[in-house]
């Protein structure tokens, strides 16, 4: 794709099928957010025709992948993103929006996050019918981190998860959350993601230690979504 526009295009049209996949399949459609600029564009996208007419968007629950230890009004607020691009401009019901509470205690909220989840969901673990994702420039994704422990989490759904680097905690899904899901799409854009995102498609030396490398859906698709700077490598 020639550049973040047309990269948010690509990502609303397969936000789309997959919602109209899901309520025809199951009557609802279960999607987990990102945070960061590239799923701005997209939910500004969505939030606008033809997808704000053509989504049946009163069959559409919202969720998130990962939240910084902040409250939902901080500037800094994955939720706060989605609020003012999608969800207001939407009028999406409250009721169908299950927050991060980033205001909480980082371990009692992931905690309650695993609860929400699992009153939500029939079967174990739960399955997402979309989940969305960013990479970033070391290779982190959600709230996933380089040699943090929340990556050898293997029984929760959802973690607390300190970043040495940013000195802060963040509540993010876990790998057993997130390759549960039906659906993945990584929403990449820019040239700074280029190298991480070529070591990982192209499998070269050292692309495991990059946590998006583990990120391998059990009985669903993965999609990678590039624009032309983030694919100059590939």
């Amino acid at each position: 794709m020639p550049d973040a526009a047309a990269l948010a295009e690509t990502a609303a049209r397969e936000f789309a099928r997959a919602a109209r996949d899901a309520i025809a399949d199951r009557g609802i459609f279960r999607v987990v957010l990102a945070g960061g600029s590239t799923p701005r564009a997209l939910y500004g996208r969505l939030a606008r025709r033809p997808y704000r007419g053509s989504i049946a968007w009163d069959r559409v629950r919202f969720f998130w992948g990962d939240e910084r230890c902040v409250p939902p009004e901080h500037e800094r607020s994955n939720y706060r993103m989605a609020r003012e691009t999608l969800l207001a401009p939407l009028r999406i019901p409250a009721r169908h929006v299950s927050r991060m509470k980033g205001e909480g205690a980082p371990a009692a909220a992931a905690r309650e996050y695993e609860w929400t989840i699992r009153k939500k969901f029939k079967g174990s673990p739960p399955r997402f019918d979309l989940i969305l994702l960013g990479l970033g420039e070391d290779g982190h994704t959600a709230s996933l981190f380089p040699g943090t422990r929340a990556l050898g989490q293997r029984r929760r759904l959802v973690a607390a998860n300190f970043v040495p680097e940013f000195g802060e905690w963040r509540i993010t899904m876990t790998y057993r959350a997130i390759n549960a899901a039906r659906r993945i799409v990584f929403l990449v854009s820019g040239r700074k993601k280029a190298a991480p995102a070529e070591k990982i498609v192209k499998k070269r030396r050292g692309y495991k230690e990059l946590p998006a490398s583990a990120v391998a859906p059990r009985r669903g698709t993965l999609l990678w979504l590039l624009d032309e700077a983030a694919a100059s490598k590939l």
